[in-house]
């Protein structure tokens, strides 16, 4: 599968720093409730270790836009990442349960920072007309690196309960050393200024000397000094794109106004979708389903989330693509209906082949609503975006942490029809509001 060659590098930057950031949590990951019960609590409070992480990231989200508009998101990039690691490193030194509790919430705040300034910085760099696939590649480094950190924390459990801790804690360190040396830093307010003046200036062609002011400086005399208005035809070939994703964002518009925009209300509910389907009903009522309803082998379950991580992955670049050609509007319904069918699948099903399948059906929906809800925020968003996206962001939190919750529920009452039919009627409503979207791209 071929990817974009015109992708800005700062995207490409970002896609390795997602996967560092994917690779460690997918190593800790398992062993956050197994480290937990080290200290003699029960199965309901190694959960709270779990839980407490997207909690202070959704509680946290407003003051991480604040941040991110106040310091520029290369530098709260590596402030979130640093806050991350530090809070794994004495996680894993941990020596009781309320220590790790408050340095996973900790750990939670950081991660606010880390996400809003990542998918700020991704779409303010990248132009409307591949926004999508810029945010497919970014959301592929965090797919490959949670297929391939299970892999790796499985053998590093085997050390210790702790080691996992100490790893992610190093994978969180290279991501912000790949930050800082790929990602471009921030242009000074004084250059951006000069470049804005200078644009603003008619260049066209001097009929005297056929000089274009355009590429060639006009020449300076004896005892004068040169005109610094007139640009100069950059060398670097980023640096156009870089003018045009900047030109390419609406003007600045308030939370507020956003807010009443079908486009930004499509992507809340879209995220808010992903949030408790994906991250809330897949992660805890899946594994339940498979175990205690089809009672099959808990290996099956594992086979399950990488299947439908496969094909997730697979897609994420196609349906970038088609997000950026065929339009917003279009993937968020198709993205929203077909995930939606495999929630019903999973609802009916009653055999492993059956949610097998629903699960990679699932997995093929996902690839579409994890690319064209940002894509779509990206377009409403002026260039000060953090608390744009920290409300985006704070949509998928409040569903993840909401969702085990009301499907746990469902499943108690004895129904897991009813949970995942909670999942496929939250996922059909986003694809009804985004049907309310313009079809053009």
């Amino acid at each position: 599968m071929r990817l974009p060659t015109d992708l800005p590098r700062d995207v490409v930057a970002m896609s390795g720093v997602a996967f560092c950031v994917a690779l460690g949590f997918g190593v800790v990951a398992p062993a956050i409730p197994l480290f937990a019960t080290q200290f003699g609590v029960d199965a309901a409070a190694a959960g709270a270790v779990v839980s407490v992480f997207a909690l202070m990231r959704l509680l946290s989200g407003l003051l991480a836009g604040r941040v991110v508009d106040a310091l520029g998101e290369r530098t709260s990039l590596m402030i979130g990442v640093a806050v991350v690691g530090l809070s794994s490193l004495l996680a894993g030194l941990s020596e009781n349960y309320p220590q790790l509790l408050a340095l996973r919430g900790v750990g939670g705040v950081g991660s606010a920072v880390f996400g809003v300034a990542a998918m700020s910085l991704v779409l303010r760099v990248a132009s409307q007309r591949m926004r999508g696939r810029a945010v497919s590649v970014y959301r592929g480094g965090f797919l490959v690196g949670g297929i391939a950190g299970p892999a790796v924390g499985g053998a590093v459990l085997g050390i210790s309960l702790r080691a996992p801790f100490f790893l992610y804690a190093g994978t969180l360190a290279l991501a912000g050393v790949v930050a800082m040396v790929f990602v471009s830093r921030p242009q000074p307010a004084t250059a951006r200024a000069g470049i804005d003046q200078a644009t603003d200036l008619p260049l066209e062609p001097d009929p005297a000397s056929g000089r274009d002011p355009a590429v060639e400086p006009p020449p300076v005399h004896d005892g004068e000094q040169p005109d610094e208005r007139v640009p100069v035809a950059s060398s670097d070939p980023s640096a156009g794109r870089d003018r045009a994703a900047d030109e390419d964002h609406p003007p600045e518009a308030t939370l507020r106004d956003l807010l009443g925009t079908r486009e930004y209300q499509a992507a809340l509910v879209t995220n808010l979708a992903v949030g408790l389907a994906v991250l809330g009903l897949r992660s805890t009522v899946v594994p339940l389903l498979f175990v205690h309803h089809l009672q099959v082998d808990v290996g099956w379950v594992g086979a399950a989330f990488v299947s439908s991580a496969l094909v997730q992955t697979a897609l994420m670049f196609p349906a970038g693509r088609f997000t950026d050609t065929i339009g917003r509007r279009a993937a968020i319904v198709l993205g929203s209906t077909v995930a939606a069918v495999g929630m019903l699948m999973l609802a009916v099903a009653s055999s492993l082949v059956i949610a097998l399948i629903a699960m990679g059906v699932f997995g093929a929906g996902s690839a579409f609503l994890g690319t064209a809800p940002a894509a779509l925020v990206g377009d409403v968003a002026g260039k000060r975006s953090g608390q744009t996206i920290a409300v985006f962001n704070m949509a998928s939190d409040f569903g993840a942490v909401t969702g085990p919750v009301l499907a746990g529920w469902l499943v108690d009452q004895g129904s897991y029809a009813a949970a995942f039919g909670m999942g496929a009627g939250v996922l059909l409503v986003a694809g009804a509001l985004g049907l309310r979207l313009p079809s053009s791209r």
